[in-house]
């Protein structure tokens, strides 16, 4: 199975996710740390929409200045175009596999789709 995690080292729910897809044998691991290679918007339409989630319940609030914004209320394209200017406004991690996509914290949500 292949797997994408698109993750930041500084973060440690993403570093303790990506040590359990690295664990698993079965698992083809590709890593993209998103603050150098931040997804495109229409990637990130896609896995939120994959997710089954909101471009706002994939917006990062702790660390950053999303709520001074008022991204939290925005609406999905004000989201989308703030997180294409600043990626760190992207919740993480966020895996990819053929099974679906997680916003994996915790990180035991990525078994969901292993």
């Amino acid at each position: 199975m292949k797997a994408t995690i698109w993750h930041n080292p500084k973060c440690g729910t993403s570093r303790k996710t990506l040590a359990i897809l690295e664990n698993l044998s079965s698992v083809d691991v590709t890593v993209v740390e998103y603050l150098k290679e931040p997804p495109a918007r229409d990637k990130l339409v896609q896995l939120f929409a994959d997710a089954g989630m909101t471009p706002a319940e994939g917006l990062r609030l702790r660390g950053t200045d999303a709520e001074e914004r008022g991204l939290p209320d925005a609406d999905d394209d004000s989201v989308l175009d703030a997180m294409v200017a600043d990626p760190i406004l992207i919740n993480r991690p966020i895996v990819e596999t053929e099974k679906g996509v997680r916003l994996c914290r915790p990180q035991d949500r990525v078994l969901d789709i292993l």
